[in-house]
């Protein structure tokens, strides 16, 4: 079974998801949908992509704009199995999925309670398979997962993770960096009760910054553990996990922007760095407790997430490590050291 999914909205998580199914042996991009004649648009097209109008009323502002379309985004979604969508605050799809019985997954910008359940690959892949709703979590929650989940054999009693927030992506010109490092007042910050939506039990609390930056997020991280663990295990641990990368700043990764330069360099497309980075030399136990750093690519560490949601909604694999496998090596991120099993 080869399943037909359609991309609501091709802006930042939407272009790259598109582009992360094209090349899975088991899926296919049905069409995308957007509602603006834009370069992104035109590079849909481009690329092959069936391209469909968010509403008939923008029909004529593609026609003027020379971009040809298949139809509607109603029309797009009929067709489809499953329907990723990539639109801020979902604009009020949830109910048409519903009306046309189409499965469908948000992403992390929206809340839990609308679809009361979320995914994360790692932690409950399970819980996904063959339900109609999920929402993959977001970029920080995704990346505190990606370098926990590995932890648990050693026994995590608590987290405490401080997120140290970029102020906007790179092409968001209507924000922009902040000249300011700006604390969020609320505690805990939201990334903590998120992971719990995808990790039952886990104890952590979270507290986030916003600093004039906007290529990657950090966390600065400090892990209580029951059991005994040294930085030797835990760096071992994290080698032979998927979608986790080791750096080190004593060959030349001392901050974000070498590791942004490192994905420039190692050819990926957009630079994207779709593993979350750690810094090996920066890890270390003591008396009991891990710290350590991570960076985390905002815009692209949740597409492989994407994929393998589609996998568990519609049944396509039971196993969530083969669905890793699968995933990783389409998208040419597989880990030839790392271990696709528990």
């Amino acid at each position: 079974m080869t399943i037909k999914v359609a991309i609501n909205g091709y802006g930042t998580i939407g272009k790259r998801v598109a582009d992360a199914v094209k090349p899975q042996v088991d899926m296919e991009v049905a069409g995308v949908v957007k509602r603006t004649p834009t370069y992104e648009a035109r590079m849909a097209v481009d690329k092959g992509f069936k391209f469909y109008a968010a509403d008939a009323k923008y029909l004529p502002d593609f026609e003027a704009a020379g971009i040809p379309v298949a139809g509607t985004a109603m029309d797009l979604f009929a067709e489809a199995d499953i329907v990723v969508d990539c639109t801020p605050k979902a604009q009020g799809y949830f109910e048409k999925y519903k009306e046309l019985g189409v499965k469908a997954m948000f992403q992390g910008g929206e809340k839990h309670t609308m679809t009361d359940l979320s995914f994360n690959a790692f932690t409950n892949y399970d819980d996904n398979l063959g339900k109609d709703y999920t929402r993959v979590v977001s970029c920080n929650t995704t990346g505190l997962c990606r370098t926990l989940y590995p932890l648990k054999k050693f026994g995590i009693d608590n987290v405490i993770a401080v997120m140290i927030r970029r102020s906007a992506d790179p092409g968001d010109s209507k924000r922009g960096p902040i000249n300011a490092i700006e604390p969020v007042l609320k505690v805990p910050s939201h990334h903590g009760p998120d992971v719990k939506t995808v990790w039952e039990g886990l104890n952590i609390q979270t507290t986030a910054v916003k600093v004039p930056s906007t290529i990657m997020h950090m966390h600065s991280n400090i892990v209580t553990f029951k059991g005994q663990a040294t930085s030797e295990d835990v760096i071992d641990a994290w080698c032979k996990t998927p979608r986790v990368k080791l750096f080190n700043a004593a060959e030349g990764i001392k901050s974000t922007a070498e590791i942004m330069e490192y994905a420039r360099d190692a050819g990926q497309t957009r630079s994207d760095l779709f593993p979350i980075a750690v810094w090996e030399d920066g890890a270390h136990v003591v008396d009991g407790k891990l710290y350590y750093y991570q960076a985390i690519h905002q815009e692209s560490d949740v597409i492989p997430d994407n994929v393998d949601a589609i996998r568990a909604l519609c049944n396509a694999e039971s196993d969530k490590w083969k669905s890793i496998e699968m995933t990783d090596r389409a998208m040419g991120i597989f880990q030839k050291e790392a271990v696709y099993g528990d």
